[in-house]
């Protein structure tokens, strides 16, 4: 699986890592919900913390599409909501 951070670049993890990054998200999506940007900012620091441990750098000279695009670490909520769109399913998909 290739997960985008923006701004950051790509990494590659195995699709193993899904369900924990899933529970990660847990946290983000309750952060939104209660409208808490600090909250946000925390579990997005360990969801992204996590990528670039279980993940291994793609380099920048390869083109290859993301099966995930998470956003940086100091987003928003609004621009948290504004990536996820109509996707009430977080930014991981179950």
């Amino acid at each position: 699986m290739i997960v985008r951070i923006l701004s950051e670049g790509q990494w590659v993890l195995d699709d193993d890592a899904l369900p924990e990054l899933n529970d990660l998200d847990t946290a983000v999506e309750s952060a939104l919900q209660s409208a808490d940007q600090s909250g946000l900012t925390d579990s997005l620091a360990i969801l992204l913390e996590r990528v670039r441990t279980l993940g291994q750098p793609v380099p920048d000279d390869v083109l290859v599409d993301s099966d995930l695009i998470l956003p940086e670490g100091d987003a928003s909520l609004d621009e948290v909501r504004a990536l996820l769109g109509d996707n009430s399913g977080g930014l991981v998909p179950d």
